[in-house]
């Protein structure tokens, strides 16, 4: 594989590429750079990992690391569009992604059940729906309470048809639909109530909060009231046999072969980024889950917190779980607070949770203790883009303190 690698970097030129952020490698076949430097791309390998090298190193790199050298392109790349607008909200201005939310009941009924759980409170006031999608939210409170108004936002082409199912539906008297970016926003008058379904993977995902941020600065009167109100992301050390066997351990012996040569290569390909939509069993989890980031929307602080496990059963450590809840707090005084859980003991939602698959697998034994720190990190210049940093040590009574890092690059 090695000759043929190296045939493949004689026939092709090799491309100059500059990192747009820090990368730090996770095993020997990575490259580590920091942000500026310019690498040789020899071989594309794959959508999202490149042979490349740097000062005579060479590795795998991840490819949304990466922009093409400006200098070489006669291009400035100042011109990127660092939200990458087209892609996402082109991506939302079809049905795929509206058909998913919508049929995740639990979701959509938590929305509707605080609206009305409010809906005495909802008399007269002003809301602003941003992101509203089909304006499924926006018609449940025309429907269900009686405000002012509603500002449906809705920056993709979606705000078209949006602005049908509000007639459809006979609410066009108390829902305005109006398209456009957050940043763009303009209203006749201050809001009562932000809401918004921003959530993504691992809860910041895409940073769709960063807008209803901006929006809340501009737009949301004092005293006024945001929903979600509050935000965790919860971690836990788990097991995860059934995906380890499926991609690692599957390359030992098929069909009676030995293919362990490329169990490197499928640890580069399978484990350095998380898997989305995990579905983790309750009984994989090897302690008791732990929120490690928690968020008062209208604070908001940093995105990194840590961790304390203490392991509960024996068993082998793969990797960790996250997922994440939301709070709503109620306008009546004494109400309940209305929660959406995307945990394992929760009903499944479209989000499900992201796995963090160590490199090695682990074996820990009841008592030992997992503890460490998380950082999600945006990434410098692509901002729907971010990496999530695991930091861990394990103090077992059966070995010596095993220590370990990984970040997982999370990209569009």
């Amino acid at each position: 594989m090695q000759a043929e690698r190296e045939e493949e970097e004689e026939d092709a030129s090799p491309e100059e590429y500059v990192a747009l952020c820090d990368f730090t490698a996770s095993g020997s076949e990575q490259l580590s750079f920091i942000t500026g430097d310019k690498l040789l791309v020899h071989n594309k390998s794959s959508a999202d990992w490149w042979w490349a090298e740097l000062e005579g190193v060479i590795g795998y790199v991840p490819a949304s690391y990466l922009r093409p050298d400006a200098a070489e392109e006669g291009e400035d790349a100042s011109l990127e569009d660092p939200w990458q607008d087209d892609e996402y909200f082109g991506s939302y201005g079809t049905l795929r992604l509206h058909l998913e939310m919508l049929s995740d009941r639990s979701r959509t009924e938590t929305y509707r059940q605080v609206i009305v759980s409010n809906s005495a409170s909802l008399r007269n006031k002003v809301v602003m729906d941003l992101g509203c999608g089909t304006g499924i939210i926006s018609l449940f409170c025309a429907q269900l309470a009686q405000p002012s108004v509603v500002y449906a936002v809705e920056a993709s082409s979606m705000a078209e048809h949006t602005r049908q199912l509000v007639k459809q539906n006979g609410c066009e008297e108390v829902v305005t639909v109006l398209q456009g970016r957050a940043e763009e926003l303009e209203l006749p008058e201050q809001v009562d109530i932000l809401v918004s379904e921003w959530m993504g993977n691992c809860l910041l995902f895409e940073f769709m909060v960063e807008s209803v941020l901006l929006a809340r600065d501009r737009w949301l009167r004092d005293g006024g009231v945001m929903w979600p109100s509050s935000a965790a992301l919860t971690l836990v050390p788990c097991q995860a046999d059934s995906y380890y066997t499926e991609k690692m351990a599957f390359w030992e012996r098929p069909y009676g072969l030995d293919f362990t040569p490329l169990q490197p290569l499928a640890q580069q390909e399978f484990f350095t980024k998380p898997k989305f939509s995990h579905l983790i069993d309750p009984e994989d989890c090897l302690s008791a889950p732990c929120d490690v980031i928690c968020l008062n929307m209208y604070t908001v602080q940093e995105m990194k917190g840590e961790f304390q496990f203490c392991v509960e059963k024996p068993g082998v450590f793969h990797g960790f779980t996250a997922w994440f809840t939301v709070q709503f707090e109620s306008l009546e005084t004494g109400g309940a607070t209305v929660e959406l859980n995307t945990g394992p003991n929760s009903e499944p939602t479209h989000w499900k949770q992201t796995l963090f698959m160590l490199d090695r697998p682990i074996h820990v034994y009841a008592g030992d203790s997992v503890h460490g720190n998380i950082i999600l990190s945006r990434n410098s210049v692509w901002r729907r883009h971010m990496t999530v940093t695991l930091h861990w040590n394990i103090n077992s009574s059966t070995d010596d303190c095993q220590v370990g890092t990984k970040s997982f690059p999370m990209w569009r």
